[in-house]
Parts: C-alpha cells; structure tokens; sequence
C-alpha cells in the first residue's frame, strides 16, 4: 500500500525555496541564476584559468611595485661600455636582477615589466566603467523610448564609431599643456588617456544594450509594469537594467582588453604614459627604437609576452563567461 501523502495544512509558512525530500531524507534545493552560471563557469578550466590569472595579474599590480627594486634606478656598473650592452650572458640575468637589466641603462626588467602592469590595468578598467556607464545610460534610452530619440543617440553613436580615435588622441595629447585641472605629469597624462579611451568606446556597449532592450521591452513583465502605473525611469531601473547585468559583464570583460591594448599604441607612440615611467608599450617603443632587440630578444618579447597573456586571458574569460550566463550560444 502507498504511504499516506503528508498535506500541510493551509497557513502553514513554508521555506522560500522548492524543496523535496528523497526517499534518503536528502533536501534538494533549488538555485538561484546566478549560481547555476557560476556551476557552468566552473566547468570551464579555460575561463577558470584565466580567471586565476587576471586575479594574479590584479595582485601583482597592486603589491608587486612595493615589493620590487625601483625601477628606474640606472645601474651602469652592470654595462659594458664597449658594447653598450649589460654585463653577462642572457641580457645581464643575475640573482639580483632576474630578467636582466635594460641596455645603455641597467634599470631592471622585472621591476619595469611588474611596474607597468598597473598602470595598463588602471586604464583599461577605468576607461571601460566610463564606456559602460555611458553605454548603458544612451542604449536604455534608445532602445525604451524609440521614436526621433532612438533616431539621434543613433547617429550619434555613428559619429563616434567613424570618428577617427588615433589621430584624434595623437592631437589631443599633443596639444593638452604640461598642468591643466588641477592635475600635472602621469596623473594629467593617465586621466586624459581614460577619457579619451573610455569616451569614444561607449557606443559598442550602447548598441549592444540598444539592442537587448529593443527585446525587452516587449516583454509581459515590462506590460505589467506599465498597467501597474509604472513610468519610464522606473521600468528602466527597475526591470529592464536588472535583466542586463549578463551582457554588460561579458562585454565589459572583452572590453578592457581593447582599451588596453589601445593604451599600449598610444605609449609605443611615445603620447602616452611620459618616462620615466614605466609602460608596456613605451618598454616596446625603446626596445624597437633603441635596437635593444638586437642586443637581446628578450627586451622586445617581455612587455609583448606581457601584452599578449593579459589580452588573452581577459578574452578567454569574456568568452567562457558569456557561454556561462546564456548557454544557448554554444
């Protein structure tokens, strides 16, 4: 005979969550969105890897400047002055200077290499919050709204994307005085490089949520709340921005890569971080103009190594995050 089914009676509080009890007496719960895209992002080593690494990089960038020998002390004991080239075999690789040391100066790769990483990573994701904010606020307004708005904040985003960003930054910062808004030096120099980059990146994360909200705005939820009395800025708030975390996380982790291989055109360039500072892209500017790689490969492949494993890393968690958040695109 069936075992009698256990009805609770009406009134009884019951646990927010679906609940079901097995014949082992084991609760299985329900989970929330977010952890089930977590479970699937965990089953990507790749994204998973690249995760770790970025943390790393993060880390480094952070402590690795405290921890490290200043890196523009010159050390031209470790020279040959006949040669003008370091001292040793493999570019001057020694136990105090373990990637050696910069021809014609002797100041330490990876002191260099470690203090450039912060100031790539600041920039990138400085100037992607700026291109996200930015993007969000025109895309939710397009895409809600329609009619002649959608029709201007359009061509807008047209003028931006045909604008001509290299020569425009290449002007700009030639044109920008050594003190200006209260600000001097690097620090001038670094919040003209994230306005720059973050303000004509805006339209790629506007047409995307442009896009996204043209969708959602069909939807019954968005009905319900506008039979319910809602108006244009709470739908917005409220239930459509809610519905666009995903796609604004995946693009902004594609994002900042871009911005910081932009960063590092703009150094190899020489308009970008002023020396001494150090910068992956000035490191690959002095290595090329210099002839430091003809001395020693190395000086032109440790910032492009450097380069090339943090674009790659962001790209590769961007990646397994989108196909985390919407599998339906695998």
């Amino acid at each position: 005979m069936a075992a009698p089914l256990d009805v609770s009676p009406v009134g009884t509080e019951m646990a927010p969550e679906a609940v079901v009890t097995g014949l082992a007496g084991i609760r299985i719960e329900g989970r929330s969105l977010g952890q089930i895209a977590w479970l699937r992002l965990r089953r990507d080593r790749v994204a998973m890897a690249s995760g770790v690494f970025i943390l790393l990089l993060i880390l480094v960038a952070v402590v690795g400047p405290l921890v490290v020998q200043n890196p523009n002390i010159y050390h031209p004991n470790l020279i040959n002055s006949t040669l003008q080239g370091p001292n040793g075999a493999f570019g001057g690789i020694s136990g105090a200077h373990w990637l050696g040391v910069e021809p014609q100066t002797g100041r330490d790769m990876l002191a260099r290499v470690v203090d450039g990483a912060w100031v790539s990573l600041l920039i990138g994701f400085l100037s992607t919050v700026l291109a996200v904010v930015v993007g969000v606020f025109f895309g939710l307004i397009s895409g809600y709204f329609g009619g002649w708005l959608d029709t201007l904040i359009g061509r807008l985003m047209d003028v931006f994307l045909a604008f001509p960003l290299l020569v425009f930054a290449l002007a700009l910062v030639g044109v920008i005085p050594t003190t200006a808004f209260g600000l001097s030096g690097n620090g001038l120099r670094i919040t003209i490089l994230i306005f720059i980059i973050g303000f004509f990146s805006w339209p790629y994360m506007g047409r995307i949520i442009r896009g996204q909200v043209l969708s959602l705005r069909e939807r019954e939820f968005v009905d319900a709340a506008r039979s319910l009395g809602g108006r244009g800025p709470y739908i917005l708030i409220r239930e459509l921005l809610p519905n666009l975390w995903g796609p604004i996380l995946v693009y902004a982790t594609l994002l900042i890569p871009t911005n910081i291989l932009f960063e590092a055109y703009l150094s190899f360039l020489s308009v970008g971080i002023i020396p001494p500072q150090p910068s992956w892209g000035a490191m690959l500017s002095n290595a090329v103009t210099n002839g430091y790689y003809t001395i020693d490969p190395m000086y032109m492949v440790l910032p492009g190594l450097a380069i090339f494993l943090t674009v790659m890393a962001f790209n590769l968690f961007g990646d397994g995050l989108r196909d985390a958040l919407d599998p339906k695109t695998r």
